[in-house]
């Protein structure tokens, strides 16, 4: 693994404790309420080839609850695209939106537990944040979650999870997420 995982008792505290003084010197900010918190962390699960088979779609939200430990909102197309077979209203996707406590909570699973298990895992991309200090990473199996039986799965999906940051650059965002423990193979990127 090329970075070591920070494996702490709560996630919030560590932020509370440790990354708001270090960041707030670090990036030279006077007041400790400018330094750049995580806001929301957003899982998305794209439906596919699955859109008319209501058991599978039913399957999918299921094993997102006790990935998430909420129930997640199924998303519905806005308009029809025949070239994908799509008509407005069809269900394309899943997706919950953690704040706060269930947020935390599922930023250190995602840190401690799933990472690691991730096929020849060696640490997650930098070049997943879009400009504004907030990053995406994609998971190709949600069976890294300890939550999913993988006895039960019919079929493994891929998730996309978004770390929505108060982050003004990339540079403040990169060095929030390193600081709460995410493992970034590419320490030169930033």
């Amino acid at each position: 693994m090329a970075t070591k995982i920070k494996q702490s008792a709560n996630l919030r505290q560590t932020y509370l404790k440790e990354t708001v003084p270090a960041l707030q010197k670090e990036l030279g900010l006077n007041n400790a309420l400018a330094v750049p918190r995580v806001e929301k962390v957003i899982i998305n699960v794209g439906i596919g080839r699955f859109t008319k088979d209501e058991k599978m779609v039913n399957a999918i939200v299921e094993d997102l609850t006790k990935i998430t430990g909420q129930r997640p909102v199924k998303t519905v197309a806005r308009k029809a695209i025949a070239g994908f077979k799509i008509r407005e209203g069809n269900i394309v996707g899943v997706k919950a939106t953690l704040r706060g406590a269930r947020m935390y909570e599922f930023l250190q699973r995602l840190l401690g537990v799933a990472l690691p298990r991730v096929r020849d895992f060696r640490g997650i991309s930098a070049e997943g944040f879009d400009g504004e200090g907030n990053y995406s990473l994609g998971l190709s199996e949600h069976i890294v979650f300890p939550e999913v039986s993988t006895d039960a799965v019919e079929h493994v999906f891929p998730l996309q999870i978004t770390v929505v940051t108060t982050a003004k650059n990339v540079e403040s965002g990169y060095k929030l997420l390193k600081s709460l423990g995410f493992p970034f193979k590419d320490e030169s990127k930033k």
